[in-house]
């Protein structure tokens, strides 16, 4: 193997890792000397120096990890920040309608429900802490319940869940106390 090759192999387990990775583990998944490990990290940071990088390695203890510049983060926080802000899909809004009328609910309860699969937008909703795992239920399985959180409130403009809206009766009408 040669040196560029070594160099990408390490760029490459530094990235995947997504967190600090010690230097034993870079240098038993990349089969090359810790001492060698140790220089080709060397090698990187300063590539990443030179070209003015956004990229950056960090040194923690005996572990390292592929990191952004601090002076990149207040637009890492802004594109974050915007992805949490974004719209819900009509599936979402679906999805927490019945969560949040039905508390507590499985995703077989949600897929009942909805008549598709809903795994995907549960994960979506507990990720942007609309939903999270309020337990199990004592059922062969052992299926994960699913529940609004206080983000939910908040992102609705609601202090409880008594201020949601009543639901339409068997026969699709509201009541005419229901509409003001």
């Amino acid at each position: 193997m040669n040196y560029n090759e070594s160099l990408c192999i390490i760029e490459a387990l530094l990235f995947a890792s997504g967190e600090p990775i010690s230097l034993d583990r870079l240098s038993q998944a990349s089969g090359i000397e810790p001492e060698t490990v140790v220089k080709l990290i060397d090698s990187l940071d300063r590539r990443y120096n030179v070209s003015e990088s956004a990229i950056t390695i960090l040194r923690l203890e005996n572990s390292y990890q592929l990191a952004t510049r601090e002076k990149y983060a207040p637009y890492i926080k802004r594109a974050m920040e915007s992805k949490r802000q974004a719209r819900l899909s009509p599936a979402a809004l679906e999805v927490l309608a019945i969560a949040a009328y039905n508390q507590p609910v499985t995703k077989a309860f949600v897929e009942q429900v909805r008549g598709t699969d809903s795994s995907g937008v549960i994960n979506t909703l507990v990720e942007r802490e609309l939903l999270y795992e309020a337990g199990r239920l004592d059922l062969p399985g052992r299926p994960i319940t699913y529940k609004t959180t206080d983000n939910f409130l908040r992102c609705f403009g609601l202090s409880s869940l008594s201020q949601l809206p009543s639901l339409p009766d068997e026969n699709g009408q509201m009541s005419l106390d229901d509409i003001s």
